[in-house]
């Protein structure tokens, strides 16, 4: 028989008699324990053969334990014995005197501090350990608990004779239903476990173990024999000690183990039983359980509730913590749960070895793993188990030292960071954050019992289970979460979701991150998760049960399993299921608010984390540190990086502080994209394209911005860019990583094949779309492209200090300082120039000032005529100002080199090396040409040589830049001087009139640079070739052109000279103002003749041609010509006649 008790068979007769045998209640069933007691004769009638047999022969065995032995009529009573009457009158009440069981309880009962005489203590043991050796006594069990014994197949098949038989109901007491045979055990177990020697082979099993760790002594005299529940509570803590593997811990034999443990089980349902510990919490029981029954467990559990307050005894507390540890060792020490739980544990399966008491199905932890389990696969556990089950949860998170592994490996951590707080939970949770690495490095094996306590307590079930949590939290959860039921898993998740908010405490901060830091380590420790995906994970993740793990597919790797598919197309093959999809967006999101929430990332990169991030301390800084030193991190924490920046691109999501910074933008502009469960990238591309928007805060905008600058580092970061364009990449740009380098690569060659006219563009439809996308993008701040700002750092340092980046202020300060540039950045910030010109809308600030000028007269006009159409109504009343200023400072630029005006190099393809190429040869691929070609163009235009198209788009440049000054970039270099002298009101009234010009034509005697004073002669030369580039001149005689040459058709100085005739012929009346300039105009241009005459005989030609003076010129010329040939005809030859014999010679 396993782990016998042999019972006071003889106080469990008496009892039984008192409740029986109403003949005897006055004798309280001692009536015949006493040794020489009164014969069979003094009994009174009713009593039953048998047993009126055992209880006079008890009565003939029990005179070793007597101090006097006299013989009573009326039976034995405790209260004649002459050696306890001193004690009984002081500590028992005159009532209980003759009831011998009363009396034995109360002496049993007695205060710590409260001594029994020596004799009075060694008759009453004496006379408890022969009531327990007689075996005669069984016979009074099989009478009382005869119906009993037939149901408890155990008990019945026991020998009888030999004491076995109580003991087997005593371990079966918690199965029976007869209401006097428990009553009959109950009572009886108030003596035994009084004294560990009373129980059966207790003694012998324990005697080496009791010696060893000096925990009393079986020898009488030498402690207090009376209260040998010390020596149990010392045996329970060297239990303990070696369990916790404690320096110097005795190995205690297996055999005493077990007898231990059967102890604390067998006293599991009534804490009287407990005799070290009812002593200990006797006073606190009153003060603090005084409502409490005694029985099925309830006093332990209304003690452990109260085990942290402050009113509770030290040593009460300490005896709590024992019993707890002895309860997680073996679940069976808590009646209440062992009660609870015993169906569902069958049911389930959870405790399959019932001949090991401290096998490992019987620890604790084992039965709520496999409870747990059974809970989460949606299999139904009794309410009750479930009640019982969250207490022992709560007593785990509350006290540390219930888990011997977490003692045993973590004792370092706690002596080092976490002493003095052994408290309601916060030293599992200063060890959780030992464990995130926020104070220090943590033991693995600890790190492994926290990840293992978390499991076995499971608070993500409910957050109440961490006491720790739920007093830190609970201001946040009762304003930002009170919409949500009290002790749903959905609780942690609000909380993360208001972490970093204003409603969020620091306390409640630092508690939720501390457990969440554990169960993001496991998949399986967010419920929702669970439930949601458990499906999914088998399907696709190979996983087992909810309490097993496998090495091929360790916890931490499933949700990364899960993530991968849940971003899966359906031509990628399986993908997730809904629900399970929402979960694991969820988690993504609640990771990204912490570095240390993603387990991969933390364990890849904790040496790049340490080496560039170390005072990245704000939340969310961390993972931007790492993405903007990407190119420096170890491979595998850049894959890591690098996949979850992948991830983020297609949901960015995920990124929770971003979207609470960014919420009146998208409300206001991306609502609609945002609505997507996931965006694929489109709500990133909304924020990016509204990133200058009134609503957009500073917080946004820099997050915004640091995304983009991420995605240049590597194309598949840009998960729409990366969809559209991957198979053309493949084809077109093999083995090219950066975005920035493939946006390039694929550019070129969209733009190669729309110059050769191919018949079909290499690049795709879908892929040009949003190449054109990243193209503007790009454009928008100088950073998005890397080897741009890097050639102009030290530029924009000296230059544009004070500029900030974004809306392409930089790029444009860099352009309007073009001059003053290194010579590097020059050249980069020229070459960006020609791809703008070229495409305008990628010329951010041009598109972003003159957005709704082009709706109004562009919409119509392809995206390559933007700027050409702009251009075209720039001098309409409805334009804006601001965008005229924009307009200006384009044609500006345009007019520096001809390889910036696509239009003009286009018409001029065959003027420019005709006319222009000594220029040519001294020009660079990547340098302004300042306008010279330009001007060399012009000069042509006056001698009237350019072919129709090229003539075209020169009068309109002459045009533009006879109105503005600032169009003419070789006027601009020689004449700033000269402008700034004479004609600084005019220069001073940016009004775009060509007062600049007419002032340095009429000021052109006091001109002092010749190079300047040459520019302006150019200028009258071109004036001749069209009235039209004289502004002034074509504004005064607008009305006498209408009126007198309205017939003649503009260009090659036919209007000009029709107004010259005009002015001649006396019959025709010019308006004032045209008069006076046109006779101004002659004599500049008589001035020029003077000053820079002609250079050859074309240039003379166009002078006569374009001479006031042209018909009288002509005429005279025509005279002499024929006066030449009448007089050859009339004088004939000159020269002497050659005879014909010279010929023939």
């Amino acid at each position: 028989m396993a782990n016998c008790i042999r019972v006071p068979r003889l106080l469990l007769f008496m009892c039984s008699l008192s409740v029986f045998h109403p003949s005897l209640a006055d004798n309280n069933g001692f009536a015949k324990a006493r040794p020489n007691a009164a014969n069979p004769q003094n009994q009174k009638p009713g009593v039953a053969g048998p047993a009126a047999m055992n209880v006079a022969a008890a009565e003939r065995n029990l005179g070793a334990g007597a101090s006097a032995q006299r013989k009573r009529s009326a039976g034995w009573k405790l209260s004649e014995e002459a050696v306890c009457r001193d004690d009984l009158t002081r500590l028992c009440s005159k009532e209980s005197w003759d009831n011998n069981l009363e009396l034995l309880v109360c002496l049993q009962d007695k205060k710590e501090d409260t001594e029994i005489a020596p004799e009075c203590n060694h008759l009453l043991w004496n006379y408890k350990y022969n009531l327990t050796t007689d075996p005669k006594f069984e016979s009074v069990a099989v009478e009382v608990c005869r119906s009993t014994i037939s149901e408890i197949k155990e008990c019945a098949a026991e020998e009888l004779g030999k004491g076995y038989l109580v003991s087997c109901l005593v371990d079966h007491r918690s199965n029976i239903s007869d209401y006097q045979c428990n009553q009959y055990i109950t009572k009886m177990a108030t003596i035994v476990f009084s004294d560990y020697r009373l129980l059966c082979g207790f003694m012998d099993k324990c005697r080496e173990d009791i010696d060893a760790l000096r925990c009393g002594s079986i020898s009488t005299g030498e402690k207090d024999i009376h209260s040998q529940g010390e020596v149990i509570a010392c045996l329970e803590k060297g239990l303990v000690r070696e369990a916790e593997e404690q320096p110097g811990a005795h190995p205690i034999k297996d055999e005493c183990k077990k007898s231990i443990m059967r102890v604390a089980e067998l006293s599991s349902d009534d804490f009287h039983l407990d005799r070290y510990l009812y002593f200990a919490c006797r006073e606190d029981r009153e003060r603090l359980c005084e409502n409490t029954l005694a029985g099925e467990g309830r006093v332990y559990k209304c003690l452990f509730n109260h085990k942290f307050e402050e009113v509770m005894s030290e040593r009460c507390r300490e005896a709590l913590t024992t019993r707890q540890k002895l309860i997680a060792q073996d679940y069976k020490v808590s009646y209440s749960l062992a009660k609870a739980c015993k169906s569902d544990l069958r049911k389930y399966r959870c405790s399959m070895d019932s001949g090991m008491p401290r096998a490992r199905e019987a620890r604790l932890s084992y039965l709520l793993l496999c409870l747990e389990s059974a809970v989460h696969r949606g299999r139904m556990v009794s309410g009750e188990c479930q009640g019982e089950m969250m207490d022992y949860r709560r007593m785990l998170m509350e006290d540390f030292s219930l888990s011997p592994e977490i003692v045993l490996h973590c004792r370092s951590e706690i002596e080092g960071h976490c002493s003095g707080l052994h408290r309601k939970g916060r030293t599992l949770h200063c060890l959780m954050r030992v464990g995130r690495g926020d104070m220090g490095t943590i033991d693995t094996n600890c790190q492994r019992a926290l990840q293992n306590l978390i499991q076995e307590a499971d608070p993500g079930a409910d957050y109440r289970i961490d006491r720790a949590l739920n007093e830190a939290c609970e201001s946040v959860i009762q304003t930002a979460c009170k919409h949500i039921r009290n002790g749903d898993p959905m609780i942690l998740s609000c909380l993360m979701e208001h972490l970093y908010t204003d409603k969020m405490v620091e306390d409640c901060e630092h508690r939720l991150l501390e457990l969440q830091y554990f169960i993001a380590r496991d998949w399986k420790l967010d419920p929702i998760l669970f439930k949601k995906c458990q499906g999914d994970a088998a399907r696709l993740c190979h996983t087992q049960g909810w309490n097993e793990t496998s090495e091929m597919m360790p916890p931490g790797a499933i949700f990364s399993c899960l993530y991968r598919h849940a971003y899966r197309s359906v031509e990628q093959g399986r993908r997730l299921s809904r629900d399970c999809k929402v979960e694991v967006h969820r988690i993504l999101h609640q990771r990204a608010l912490d570095v240390k929430l993603d387990p991969e990332l933390q364990r890849r990169c904790m040496t790049d984390l340490g080496k560039w991030c170390s005072e990245k301390t704000e939340a969310g800084q961390e993972l931007e540190c790492l993405q903007d030193h990407l190119e420096d991190l170890v491979s595998d924490c850049r894959n890591v990086v690098g996949n979850l920046t992948e991830l983020e691109s297609e949901d960015i999501q995920i990124e929770a502080l971003l979207m609470r910074a960014c919420e009146p933008v998208i409300q206001a502009y991306c609502h609609e994209v945002a609505d997507n469960q996931i965006d694929s990238g489109d709500l990133m591309e909304c924020l990016a394209q509204n990133k200058h928007q009134k609503e957009m805060n500073e917080k946004c905008s820099v997050g915004v911005t640091h995304f983009q600058l991420i995605q240049i580092k590597d194309f598949r970061f840009s998960y729409k860019f990366k969809t559209a364009c991957k198979e053309d990449v493949l084809k077109l740009c093999p083995n090219i990583k950066k975005k920035v380098d493939v946006v390039i690569c694929l550019s070129t060659t969209v733009r190669n094949d729309t110059l050769q006219d191919t018949k079909e563009q290499r690049v795709s439809v879908k892929c040009r779309k949003q190449l054109r996308v990243e193209e503007v993008e790009m454009s928008e701040d100088i950073r998005l492209e890397p080897e741009l700002y890097e050639s102009c750092k030290q530029d924009i340092s000296h230059l544009c200090q004070n500029v900030a980046f974004g809306n392409a202020q930089v790029i444009e300060c860099l352009k309007e300082n073009k001059r003053q540039l290194t010579q590097r950045c020059h050249q980069k910030i020229f070459k960006l120039q020609e791809v703008e010109m070229v495409d305008p809308e990628l010329d951010y600030q041009l598109m972003r000032v003159c957005k709704h000028m082009i709706r109004r007269f562009c919409t119509e006009s392809e995206s390559k005529n933007v700027l050409q159409c702009l251009k075209q109504n720039k001098n309409s009343e409805m334009m804006d100002p601001k965008c005229k200023q924009m307009i200006t400072k384009r044609q500006i630029t345009q007019n520096t080199d001809y390889r910036l005006n696509p239009v003009l190099r286009k018409a001029c393809k065959a003027d420019i090396p005709k006319f222009c190429q000594p220029i040519l040869n001294k020009a660079t691929a990547d340098s302004e040409l300042e306008g010279q070609v330009i001007a060399c163009l012009k000069l042509k235009y006056a001698d009237q040589r350019l072919s129709s198209d090229c003539e075209d788009q020169i009068r309109v440049i002459l045009q533009e830049s006879a109105l503005d000054y600032r169009l003419d970039p070789q006027l601009q270099i020689y004449c700033t001087q000269e402008i700034a002298r004479l004609c600084p009101e005019e220069a001073a009234a940016q009004e775009q009139t060509g007062q600049v010009e007419e002032c340095l034509k009429l000021n052109l005697l006091k001109i002092k640079k010749e190079d300047c004073k040459k520019e302006v002669l150019n200028m009258l030369k071109e004036s001749k070739a069209d009235i039209f580039v004289d502004p002034v001149l074509h504004t005064a005689c607008a009305l006498d052109i209408k009126h007198h040459c309205a017939a003649i058709p503009p260009g090659r100085g036919r209007q000009m000279s029709c107004l010259m005739e005009a002015l001649q012929d006396k019959r025709v009346r010019l308006q004032p103002e045209c008069k006076k300039r046109l006779q101004d105009r002659i004599d500049m241009w008589s001035f020029a003749a003077k000053v820079a005459p002609a250079e050859g005989f074309s240039d003379l030609a166009m002078q006569v041609m374009t001479s006031p003076s042209k018909n009288y010129i002509l005429t005279m010329i025509g005279a002499v010509v024929t006066l030449l040939f009448l007089m050859g005809i009339l004088c004939g030859r000159i020269t002497k006649r050659v005879t014909q014999e010279l010929k023939d010679r």
